[in-house]
């Protein structure tokens, strides 16, 4: 059996948080029912880097996240789309949105409405701010959570600052919290019978990423210190250069740097008081650094590498992103599957990374064309051809 057989998820999501939470219940086995917008669907749909596939409403950005998921398209002003919408909330088990607050209940389905239809209902709203507080009507996209979060002032170095990270971090851990959030309401269903409001926030998902470096602020007193590249928990920690790249290299331990020590050729340096303890490396990284350097350029990334992983010193190169997506470790994790999209032909999509003895997720189906499940949906809920056909007339499909 797949781990959520049975589980009907009704996903209202757009663009980037919610439907990364939706795709990881679909990878699951949920039922997911991407409910649409009929005038264009997700934005996301029409972003990526293939304009053809964004005029066709398939853009890169949505194929990403939108496999094993079914659309249905409602306009939710419509009354006649209203009703179908109620009667699918009525068969579903959880509902997500990500929606700025208040949307919902403008439209007539505040959680409290909802539960009045289903109260076993799991309800989990993702908002740049969460439902509540002085913030909490503001617009959010991932960049400005980075600002406000504290992660783009962490990034970088006294040259480059702030920084933001290369990809919508915010949204991703967000999605990541909210799946969360909602595998564990379920569970709490399970037990009790009881469905629950989830309020997801943005901000909030990504703080506790920076655990380590807050709780160097909030209980040990001690600001930031702009880095780049290295490790701020030891040295020699962090990126350096080789004789034709750079190498990452973590001796976070006290014999990894004996040894490194000892394999570079500078044995004294084990003894230096700059360098003897921990605490000394951190505090003098920048004497530490070109001496390290000028013995590691004198060869290749791949040598070091090689040579100081076979020493128990973690080390590894620093590759292109296509590189990584295509190693072998990745392949033979089956990070990445191939589903075939009629139309589109073959496509690379993320397959689920959490390894289930028991009940493995897969991807069983391409993203959905917008409104390629509608009259299916539809019908399973009672309703005809002929009513289809007049609920298109009124253009509530």
């Amino acid at each position: 059996m797949k781990l959520l057989e049975k589980v009907r998820v009704l996903d209202l999501t757009n663009v980037l948080s919610g439907p990364f939470a939706t795709m990881h219940l679909a990878l699951l086995g949920a039922e997911v029912i991407k409910v649409e917008n009929p005038q264009g669907g997700d934005l996301a749909r029409k972003l990526g880097n293939v304009s053809s596939l964004n005029k066709e409403l398939m853009g890169t950005s949505f194929l990403a996240q939108n496999a094993n998921k079914k659309s249905l398209t409602l306009n939710l002003k419509v009354e006649e789309a209203k009703e179908i919408f109620r009667k699918l909330v009525k068969t579903a088990d959880v509902l997500v949105e990500n929606f700025r607050p208040g949307v919902m209940e403008r439209l007539g389905f505040s959680y409290q409405k909802l539960t009045e239809i289903n109260p076993k209902l799991i309800y989990c709203a993702i908002s740049g701010f969460g439902q509540t507080g002085p913030d909490a009507f503001k617009p959010a996209y991932d960049q400005i959570i980075q600002g406000l979060s504290g992660v783009m002032a962490i990034n970088g170095d006294e040259r480059l600052n702030p920084l933001r990270c290369g990809f919508p971090v915010c949204d991703t851990v967000g999605g990541l919290n909210a799946a969360f959030a909602v595998m564990a309401a379920l569970y709490h269903r399970e037990v009790s019978g009881q469905g629950q409001f989830i309020d997801v926030s943005l901000l909030d998902s990504i703080m506790p990423l920076m655990g380590w470096v807050a709780a160097n602020l909030l209980i040990g007193g001690q600001q930031p210190v702009l880095l780049g590249n290295d490790n701020f928990t030891a040295a020699p920690s962090g990126t350096f250069v080789t004789k034709d790249g750079y190498i990452n290299i973590a001796a976070n331990q006290q014999k990894q740097w004996e040894d490194l020590a000892d394999v570079l050729g500078l044995p004294e340096l084990k003894t230096d008081p700059r360098f003897q303890e921990r605490d000394a490396r951190k505090a003098n990284r920048k004497p530490l650094t070109p001496l390290l350097e000028a013995k590691l350029k004198e060869n290749t990334t791949v040598y070091w590498v090689d040579l100081l992983n076979d020493k128990g010193i973690p080390s590894g190169d620093i590759v292109s992103l296509e590189t990584a997506l295509t190693s072998e470790q990745a392949r033979h994790r089956h990070v990445i599957e191939e589903v075939k999209e009629e139309g589109i032909g073959s496509i690379k999509v993320f397959n689920m990374t959490a390894k289930f003895s028991k009940t493995p997720a897969k991807i069983d189906a391409p993203p959905p064309r917008l409104s390629a499940h509608t009259e299916d949906i539809l019908k399973g809920l009672g309703y005809g051809q002929k009513d289809i056909e007049a609920l298109k007339e009124k253009g509530a499909i």
